[in-house]
C-alpha cells in the first residue's frame, strides 16, 4: 500500500519538479524518482557533506529527462549496445530502434526513462526503504519490440549499513525470456565536499579487457591490460589517468564482486559490493574529465545475443515461465 502520509524517515516530495521518494536514516538520505525510470538520484551523508552519486542539477534536468544516462543509477535492461538494433533469441530475431546513430546500434534497452508504479515507501526503526515495480504485458509499448509478459521490482532501503538494492525479474509469461540488466551507476570523485579527485584511487574487479570494434561491439577477443589497469585490479589507480569506454570480465575478489573508491586524504572508502551475478564490468570515466564516473555492473557481454560464443561465458541468462532472477548490491561507506 502507498504511503499518502510524510513520515521522519520517509516521504513523497519533489526533487527539482519531478515526484521524488525520499528516504532518511540517521545522517544519510536518498532520494528516487520513479517516474523516471525508476533511477536513484542521490545517496548522501548529510552531516559530513558527502555526496556519493552524481546527481542532476536544475540546469541538467532537462537533458537529464531526455537521456538519464550519466546521473544516479539508472536501469539498463536490456544493456549497452546490440548490432543494427537486431536481437536474435530462440531462432527469432527481435529489432530494437538504432537510437546511437554514430555507431549504428541500439544502446541501454527501454526501462531507464520509462515510467516505474510506486509499490510502496516506509521505514521501521532498522530501515527506511521505497520499492517500485514496473510490468509488461501485451498491453505493454515495450510488449512491441520486447514480446515477453514480465515484470521487475526494484527495492532499495537505507540503514547504518548503508544503500542497499535489492532486484528482482519474474517471467509471468509462457516462453523463455532472456534475462539481460545493467546498472548505469555514476559515482562522484570526489564525494568529499570540496575534495580532490587527484587523491582519490579507484579498484575494481576486473578480469580481462574484450576488444571492442569501431561500432563499440566486442570482437570476442580479449586485449593485454595496460599498467594502470593492472593498478586498478590489484591495488588502486586515479579514476581519469585515460579515457575509459571499457569492458571487462568480473573476477570476484575474496569472494566479492566490487568497486572501492578511496579518498587517501580524508582515509574514507566508498564501497560498491554487487553480486556474482554481475558476469561483466563497463566502465566509463566521461572522457577522463574529473567529477564522476560510471562503474556498470553487468549480467552480459555487449551484444551478447548476437555473438558465436557459450551462453555462460557471454552472461546469456534467460528465465523459463514463471522463473524468478534476483541480486543485491550494496553501497558504503568504510572508514580506515
Amino acid at each position: 500500500m502507498l504511503n499518502t502520509r510524510e513520515t521522519s524517515n520517509s516521504w513523497e516530495g519533489d526533487f527539482q519538479g519531478e515526484k521524488a521518494i525520499y528516504l532518511r536514516f540517521g545522517s544519510s538520505e536518498a532520494v528516487m524518482l520513479p517516474e523516471i525510470g525508476g533511477n536513484l538520484v542521490a545517496f548522501r551523508d548529510l552531516e559530513r557533506g558527502l555526496r556519493f552519486l552524481h546527481e542532476p542539477s536544475p540546469e541538467e534536468m532537462e537533458s537529464f529527462k531526455t537521456r538519464p544516462m550519466i546521473h544516479g543509477i539508472p536501469v539498463l535492461f536490456p544493456p549497452n549496445r546490440y548490432e543494427d538494433g537486431r536481437f536474435a533469441w530462440n531462432g527469432e530475431t527481435l529489432q530494437f530502434p538504432v537510437n546511437e546513430e554514430a555507431t549504428g546500434n541500439h544502446l541501454h534497452g527501454f526501462l531507464y526513462n520509462t515510467p516505474w508504479v510506486v509499490d510502496e515507501y516506509g521505514h521501521t526503526e532498522k530501515e527506511s526503504h521505497v520499492s517500485v515495480s514496473i510490468t509488461v504485458d501485451e498491453t505493454h509499448p515495450v510488449y512491441v519490440t520486447f514480446p515477453f509478459q514480465f515484470s521487475i521490482t526494484l527495492r532499495y532501503s537505507l540503514s547504518s549499513d548503508g544503500l542497499m538494492q535489492h532486484v528482482r525479474i519474474r517471467n509471468h509469461g509462457n516462453s523463455c525470456m532472456p534475462c539481460l540488466i545493467a546498472f548505469h551507476t555514476s559515482i562522484n570523485a570526489p564525494f568529499n565536499t570540496g575534495g580532490s579527485a587527484s587523491d582519490y584511487k579507484l579498484k575494481l574487479t576486473i578480469g580481462d579487457r574484450w576488444e571492442l570494434d569501431q561500432r563499440m561491439l566486442p570482437t570476442t577477443r580479449f586485449q593485454p591490460l595496460l599498467q594502470e589497469e593492472e593498478l586498478m585490479r590489484d591495488s588502486g589507480v586515479y579514476p581519469f589517468f585515460a579515457e575509459m569506454d571499457n569492458h571487462y570480465t568480473a573476477v570476484p575478489q575474496n569472494g566479492r564482486n566490487r568497486m572501492e573508491l578511496q579518498d587517501t586524504k580524508s582515509g574514507m572508502t566508498l564501497i560498491y559490493d554487487v553480486g556474482t551475478s554481475y558476469k561483466q564490468w563497463m566502465i566509463w570515466n566521461n572522457n577522463a574529465e574529473e567529477g564522476f564516473f560510471c562503474p556498470e555492473p553487468q549480467i552480459n557481454l555487449v551484444n551478447a545475443p548476437n555473438l558465436d560464443m557459450q551462453v555462460e561465458e557471454a552472461g546469456l541468462f534467460s528465465l523459463e515461465p514463471g522463473e524468478i532472477w534476483e541480486e543485491t548490491s550494496r553501497l558504503y561507506l568504510r572508514q580506515s
